[in-house]
């Protein structure tokens, strides 16, 4: 007898949406403590002491998160494959997973849940120890888990271990859309019936070796005696991006299934975009950028008009804010914009999930905050509506989040109000 078909087996084009959220930032844990500091206009960016012993570095801004710790029910020998980039990640995911009250659920663990998560990089201490090997010729450093905590797939690696997830596995590790990425294979992956439900988003870790790389291309803030005015996103006196941490999992879920099972629906997932630049290793490309939104609307089967408002990835360099407004205004026309970048710093691999999950929570409540620190607009960025100063009462249906990554990796992603 012959196998049903995969078309028979998975119905394509179901409806996705997301049932819970967890989140590990520098702004707080909860919603509350981050719509708190938002509405405030409270960055959390610092200057870093810890990092003068780094003589050469010139930036010494980052936006840590200087108090996490898991709790004292992680057990030894669970974190002992857990850097603090996969810590974050794991405990990010139980809180997703409680809150879309599918902490030990049998759905977890049958193969019908899978992951989609990324970062940038794995922990920077378990690095020190691999490449300790090669510089001292020494194996004393390296240890049965250096390997397990560096690896750039150690966040969803840890999160299938840690929960017993037995589904597929995206490991998403492209920079700063390592967790949109995450997030739009994720919707992919339900919407075409492949699984019922993702574990999606992103997690970073802080590294002093970060911030050097970005010095060494001069798109650093240097503005370390006034770490409070920076980054300044599509400001004419911007000088650079500001490093940051966190961790966001959402948790994707089937419609139908959501439905049968009574869960709280946050928001439905409805479009997705990706492509790739093709051309420069770091300058972001205009046409692609466009290219990447049109997709996203195409996917969604919605006109620009519908968009309310669009969250920006603008991370405060001069040809990414450029580049991006004037393909936003393109494709988008005078759109409501900012960015959260000015109070978390770019926490790279982690900024997608924790973008994306904190328009959600302002569309459903009817506001969006300002892009910090934009005093006066770069004219040669676009004729966009930046929201300025203070946060906007603004209500709408439907909302656009984009980012954008070194290598020319750019995704859109779209999500609505879910109506039954």
């Amino acid at each position: 007898m012959s196998q049903p078909s995969q078309q028979t087996q998975f119905p394509h084009h179901r409806r996705v949406v997301i049932t819970g959220a967890g989140n590990i930032s520098s702004l707080g844990t909860s919603w509350e403590e981050v719509k708190a500091r938002l509405q405030g206009t409270k960055s959390a960016v610092r200057y870093m002491p810890e990092w003068d012993q780094y003589t050469e570095l010139k930036t010494k801004l980052a936006a840590p998160i200087d108090d996490f710790e898991l709790p004292a029910t992680y057990r030894a020998k669970k974190k002992r494959s857990m850097g603090k980039v996969a810590q974050m990640a794991v405990r990010a995911t139980e809180i997703a997973l409680e809150d879309a009250g599918l902490l030990g659920h049998e759905a977890i663990k049958d193969g019908s849940t899978g992951i989609a998560y990324g970062s940038a990089y794995g922990n920077f201490d378990a690095s020190l120890e691999f490449f300790s090997f090669v510089k001292e010729q020494s194996m004393n450093d390296i240890n049965t888990t250096t390997y397990i905590r560096m690896m750039s797939h150690t966040a969803p690696v840890n999160i299938g271990v840690y929960f017993g997830i037995q589904g597929r596995m995206y490991t998403t590790s492209s920079a700063c859309t390592a967790g949109s990425q995450g997030i739009g294979y994720a919707y992919e992956a339900i919407r075409a019936g492949q699984q019922e439900i993702m574990v999606t988003g992103g997690s970073e870790e802080l590294m002093p070796a970060q911030a050097a790389i970005f010095d060494t291309i001069f798109a650093a803030s240097l503005k370390n005696d006034t770490p409070e005015e920076s980054p300044r996103a599509f400001d004419v006196n911007r000088d650079g991006l500001v490093l940051g941490e966190g961790a966001t999992t959402l948790i994707l879920e089937s419609y139908d299934h959501a439905k049968a099972r009574g869960a709280n629906i946050l928001v439905e997932v409805v479009g997705f975009g990706t492509n790739t630049d093709g051309a420069h290793i770091v300058r972001p490309q205009q046409k692609t950028m466009e290219k990447v939104m049109e997709l996203a609307l195409a996917d969604a089967n919605v006109a620009p008009e519908q968009i309310g408002y669009i969250s920006a990835h603008a991370t405060a360099t001069e040809y990414g804010d450029i580049a991006e407004s004037q393909a936003t205004f393109n494709v988008m026309g005078k759109k409501p914009i900012s960015t959260l970048k000015g109070f978390t710093g770019h926490s790279l691999g982690a900024c997608a999930a924790f973008e994306l999950w904190s328009t959600i929570n302002m569309m459903n409540e009817g506001w969006f905050a300002a892009n910090l620190n934009l005093d006066s607009i770069d004219p040669r960025c676009a004729d966009l509506d930046y929201i300025q100063h203070q946060p906007r009462q603004l209500e709408t249906d439907i909302v656009m989040s984009n980012n954008f990554a070194f290598g020319g990796i750019n995704t859109s992603l779209i999500v609505k109000k879910c109506e039954d």
